[in-house]
């Protein structure tokens, strides 16, 4: 009877469920924006009203030209200056500054899935609506990227590069742990090669498990154990072939690399993108400008590192090694700036804590940018270097409605992009302040 009575119920829902209708769409929202940053143009323009309708930016025109649809919703940020959702080509999503040294061996892929969730989400409230991740343990960063494109979690939109390659011994390689400890056959994934072709099978694993960049050391780092900063860690053939394999497979390719020569090697071997360029000369500036490699100079992290880095475990010998490169990055950041190399915003975050990426816009204008050209480069630039120019850095027709809002003037006050007023991404409004 109680089967009998299950296929009735299963018989009349059938015909209604059929005819059920979709979920209503939401919405259009019209914005008013009293100050809009248009980065494509370099120019302010006032009075603007912006329509979104399902995810993407409709229209963009003056208030009275552009007339909202019947049943919009009105955002009122009048009194705001409105810019594009912010981008960040370097991020750690799923680590923090207090797991650095000896720290990082208690966390396991489990904590730093966890982890990546955390940070995503005051990320996106901090107006960062892209970011690129460039290093996690285990995937942990595919695995985040798409729990947000599922809408699973709130988060920016992500490219993300899985596990850094290097060599054995080198910064993508955990020199904490013993012998008997490290040389445990644990079965998880791991980057690190010793020869050209094994660092194919390396981009090829990564590739295969859904990575859209992939990432390499090719210096010494900071924050790893017992190398140089600046001491070259694979050989040109080595880079030449990582880069080939990685544009063969369809993938970007962004190198960690402090060091003078290691630079210039990666540029050979023709890498997207050079993270932190520290210890850059005048050869390897005019080498990035004439193959237009970006440089993505996390020039902020020197002021938390020497300030918060002993307290979060980093080692007296890693601290040494940021005294030894902090200011000369700067000074090369203004030196490349001022050559016109091409530069994204990239700030290394997990390095320092997540939510404070806006800090590094005042470190740049500080040396040698202006706040417009800091905007760009976290904007038109960023978008640029990620392949998504068609898509995000500006509030146009067809792009994503990944908008965000300040209260002030950020051209004056390039500190006021530390406090977003409101966050949207995709046409959902994730921060308002009460609006």
């Amino acid at each position: 009877m109680r089967r009998l009575a299950c296929l009735s119920l299963a018989l009349i829902a059938a015909p209604l469920l059929a005819h059920a209708e979709p979920p209503a769409a939401p919405p259009p929202v019209a914005i008013h924006a009293g100050r809009l940053i248009d980065p494509a143009s370099g120019r302010t323009l006032l009075d603007q009203v912006i329509l979104v309708q399902g995810g993407r930016i409709t229209a963009v025109g003056p208030s009275g030209t552009v007339t909202p649809p019947a049943g919009a919703r009105l955002v009122d940020l009048s009194a705001d200056t409105v810019l594009p959702g912010l981008v960040d080509v370097h991020t750690h999503l799923t680590s923090n500054p207090e797991e650095s040294g000896a720290n990082s061996l208690t966390v396991s892929t489990p904590q730093e899935a966890i982890t990546g969730v955390v940070n995503a989400k005051k990320t996106l409230e901090a107006g960062f609506t892209t970011v690129r991740n460039v290093g996690a343990g285990g995937f942990t960063d595919v695995a985040l990227r798409d729990a947000i494109n599922d809408g699973e979690v709130p988060g920016p939109r992500m490219q993300v590069s899985g596990p850094p390659l290097g060599a054995t011994g080198g910064h993508a390689d955990e020199n904490l742990l013993p012998w008997e400890a490290r040389h445990a056959d644990d079965g998880g994934p791991s980057g690190i090669a010793d020869s050209p072709w094994g660092f194919r099978a390396k981009v090829r694993q990564n590739a295969k498990y859904g990575v859209d960049v992939i990432k390499f050391m090719a210096s010494g780092g900071v924050l790893s154990h017992g190398d140089s900063v600046g001491g070259q860690q694979l050989t040109q053939e080595e880079m030449d072939a990582i880069v080939s394999e990685a544009h063969m497979w369809g993938r970007k390719v962004a190198t960690h690399a402090h060091g003078t020569e290691a630079i210039k090697a990666a540029i050979r071997a023709g890498v997207d993108s050079v993270e932190h360029a520290s210890l850059i000369d005048d050869e390897g500036i005019r080498m990035a400008k004439a193959k237009g490699v970006y440089l993505d100079m996390d020039i902020y992290d020197d002021d938390y590192i020497l300030s918060d880095g002993a307290k979060n475990g980093v080692e007296e010998s890693s601290l040494a090694k940021e005294r030894q490169v902090g200011r000369l990055q700067r000074e090369n950041f203004q030196k490349a700036w001022k050559a016109g190399a091409k530069m994204a915003f990239a700030t290394d975050a997990g390095v320092y804590p997540h939510g404070w990426n806006a800090k590094q816009f005042k470190t740049m204008v500080d040396w040698g940018m202006t706040p417009m050209q800091a905007i760009q480069s976290a904007t038109t630039s960023a978008a640029d270097l990620l392949g998504w120019s068609d898509r995000i850095g500006r509030i146009a027709p067809g792009y994503y409605a990944d908008i965000v809002a300040v209260e002030g003037d950020p051209l004056k006050d390039v500190t006021t992009l530390q406090h977003m007023a409101f966050v949207m991404k995709g046409g959902e409004i994730y921060k308002s302040g009460g609006r």
